[in-house]
């Protein structure tokens, strides 16, 4: 299974992440602002802020803002993923590694869409300002350090001992911000690729979260729930 970071080198020659972005660490490095307390009392829950994540209204820009925001919510994905790839709990592992294989993918066709689609857009993630014109490509700004780190909705600090619970409470989470996402690419976008790849990602990423539900412990599963 291939690292996150030769991927990126490669992504990062389409979309690189805007000026002034933190680093991605590796999960457990750090705390950071947002955070939702998960099963066990501790930052277990994706870092990230519902209003952040918002793409806009339709326009002739929508799928250019689809697109950055989509690349860097697979990133955070693949990152989370990486982290329990070799942890002991091979059923685990094992789904992380077909999450990160599966977004791996979407990540390389969905930089390559950029590219030829969006030729003259800025090389950095961008996003559109409150008020701003969804048709102008010129109105688009370059993604925020904080804008990515909502987007990505990586987990706070973790533990030896919560780590697959913290990683399978998480992922489910940022399944649900994908999907949410997924919907409203089909209810603002005409172009025949985006749709399908939101169509794929609202099936394969629900069965996914139904395997991330069956895996996670039951006492991290009711805390899940009560924390809904």
């Amino acid at each position: 299974m291939p690292r996150l970071l030769p991927l990126l080198s490669a992504v990062a020659l389409l979309i690189p992440a805007a000026g002034g972005a933190q680093p991605m660490a590796p999960l457990g490095a750090g705390d950071t602002h947002h955070h939702h307390h998960g099963p066990a009392g501790g930052s277990m829950a994706p870092q990230h802020a519902s209003h952040e994540q918002a793409l806009g209204p339709a326009g002739a820009t929508y799928d250019l803002r689809f697109l950055d925001a989509m690349v860097q919510h697979h990133i955070g994905a693949l990152q989370m993923s990486e982290f329990v790839f070799d942890i002991g709990a091979p059923a685990v592992g094992a789904l992380a590694k077909q999450i990160w294989r599966q977004q791996a993918q979407e990540i390389k066709a969905m930089g390559q869409w950029r590219k030829a689609w969006y030729p003259e857009a800025p090389v950095y993630p961008v996003a559109l300002p409150p008020g701003a014109d969804p048709n102008d490509l010129a109105a688009l700004k370059p993604m925020t350090a904080e804008q990515i780190t909502a987007m990505r909705m990586l987990p706070g600090r973790l533990t030896a001992a919560d780590r697959v619970a913290a990683y399978l409470t998480a992922m489910i989470q940022h399944h649900g911000a994908a999907l949410a996402m997924a919907h409203d690419a089909l209810a603002n976008s005409a172009n025949p690729s985006i749709r399908r790849l939101a169509h794929s990602i609202l099936v394969q990423q629900q069965q996914e979260m139904q395997q991330l539900r069956r895996l996670l412990p039951e006492r991290g599963l009711q805390a899940w729930i009560q924390g809904r």
